[in-house]
This record gives C-alpha cells, structure tokens and sequence, in this order.
C-alpha cells in the first residue's frame, strides 16, 4: 500500500524515525529492507500508542488490543486484509519469513507494561519487560535477515537485552519526566538513591557515575554473550544487527565516559561523523566475511571523572 508520496506507509513511518534501527537497513537487500522496514513500523507504531499520553490509558488498552488481535489474524491468514496499512504491508513478509505470532504477542504484552507499570523492582522484573520490548524484536528480525545455527536466538536475545539497556540509561531524563524509573529499583537501593531523586533529576554525581558503571557492566555482559553467541555461518548476514549493536556500543561508552550528561535537557547522541565510521566500517568488515566491530569491552575507555 502506498501513501500519497508513492512510498508505503511503513517506509515513510521508519523515515520519520530518528530511530538508529533504521540506519542498519541500508546495506540489506531490497527484499529484507523492505520486510525490516514493516517491522520496524510495526514496532514504531505499537510503541508510539503505548506512549502516547495525550490519549487516556483505557482508550491505548483498546488500540493494542485492536493490533494484537490485527496481527493475530495476518499471522494465521496470508490472504487476510488489515484495515491497518502497516499490517498490510506486514503480513506477506509474515508469511515470507514464517514471523512467529507469539513474538509479536510478547512484544505487544511489553508495550501494555508501560500503561500500568512504571517500576521494576529487580534485575529479573527488568530482564523480562527487555525481553518482550526488545529481545522479541531480535528474534523476528534473525528470522528475515537469515540463519542456520539455534544459538542465533541466544544471539537475539542477549543483543536485545543490551541495545534496551543502552536506551534506559539514556532516557533516564526522559523517563523521568513520565514519572517512569526503569532502573531496578534494588539497584537504586544499593547505590542509596531514591526514586524521588531519579524523578527530579538530582542524583548526585558520584552515585550517578556509580550507577552508569553498574548499569554498564550489565549491559556489557549481554553485549560480549550476544558476540559469543554469534556463528560465523551466521555473521554474514546479520550486518544490520551487527551494526545496531556497535552503534550502540559506541553510544553507551559515551555514557559511560560522560555519566552527568544524562540528567541535562539535551539527549547523549552519537555524532553523525562516529555513526559513519560504523557503518563505514561494518560494510568493510562484511563484505570480507570479517569478524565485525569490537563490542562489549571497556578495555579502551578511561575510567569516568568524579
């Protein structure tokens, strides 16, 4: 389906994202550009209604529902016709790819999360509401970029949990101001921080950089399990998640060498210069069928100034 500009819908709601996912599509395939495109709006779409509070809570309930129940029936009919362009588009891609339901299920069960919860109390909470918002999305994407090996899944999973920890530090602000904290909160009773001072911006510095460093350490073991994971059968094809993860590898060492930032107005972002070397850089490495970009060790990183 196509919107007034000739593009399809999907195409114009990934272009209107400032999301770095859309920047890995570029070196896919037409054919897998396109069904990541559809994906990608699809989880835009389902995120940007859980997030919405200009509309009442009740009013998203029903709009999600609306889509699980959309997607539901374009997953078990390829000939099924959603009045939903983006499930339009959607669904030959479903079927094409053999996209399993249930993710799209678990990812759906993430974004109502965030209408009635707005704490995690442990690393475990955490891990499961990163699952369905993040994790669910890696393994619908391994299925459409292509692969032989089981432990790709493992693969998805840990990247998944790595990429969305990477976003929670760097919402930290964001979130706060919706009243959310995604820090665990037996974290934030470790390092004796409180929620109100997460709410209002006031961590101290010292107990914010201690915060980034534990943070971090987590996010960097799902970082180095996700390159563990990876076969080498499997490599070549995973270019655009490949590049997902060292665009947001670079991002969190940012973070992690810059830890005040996070509290100010403006959003910790990579420079369009370092987004360029990446991906510069990981279309060198994987037209050389070459181990890509190294991730998940602060090796090179001077320690944060307190």
């Amino acid at each position: 389906m196509a919107s007034p500009s000739g593009h399809s819908v999907s195409h114009q709601v990934t272009k209107g994202s400032s999301s770095n996912l859309a920047i890995a599509f570029f070196p896919l395939p037409r054919e897998k550009r396109s069904a990541m495109t559809a994906l990608y709006a699809f989880c835009r779409c389902v995120d940007d209604i859980a997030d919405n509070v200009d509309v009442a809570i009740e009013e998203r309930k029903n709009l999600l529902k609306e889509w699980q129940q959309n997607i539901r029936s374009a997953c078990a009919d390829a000939s099924f016709s959603s009045h939903l362009p983006v499930i339009a588009e959607l669904t030959p891609w479903i079927h094409r790819y053999q996209l399993s339901f249930e993710d799209f299920n678990d990812l759906i069960e993430g974004m109502e999360m965030d209408l009635h919860l707005n704490r995690y109390s442990t690393w475990k909470d955490l891990e499961a509401y990163c699952y369905r918002v993040a994790s669910t999305v890696g393994l619908l994407s391994i299925r459409i970029f292509g692969y032989q090996v089981p432990s790709a899944r493992r693969y998805a999973f840990h990247l998944g949990q790595a990429l969305q920890l990477t976003n929670i530090l760097r919402d930290i602000r964001d979130d706060a101001m919706l009243q959310r904290i995604y820090l665990p909160l037996e974290l934030l009773s470790q390092l004796d921080i409180s929620e109100t001072e997460v709410i209002e911006c006031r961590i101290p510095k010292a107990k914010l950089a201690d915060l980034v460093e534990k943070m971090s350490a987590v996010a960097s073991k799902h970082y180095q399990m996700a390159r563990e994971a990876l076969s080498p059968l499997d490599r070549p094809n995973m270019i655009a998640s490949e590049m997902m993860a060292n665009l947001y590898w670079r991002l969190l060492k940012k973070i992690k060498s810059q830890p005040q930032d996070l509290l100010r107005p403006e959003k910790i972002r990579l420079s369009k210069v370092t987004k360029i070397s990446v991906i510069m850089q990981s279309v060198i490495f994987h037209r050389w069928s070459l181990r890509n970009l190294s991730y998940g060790s602060f090796g090179d990183l001077e320690p944060s100034k307190r």
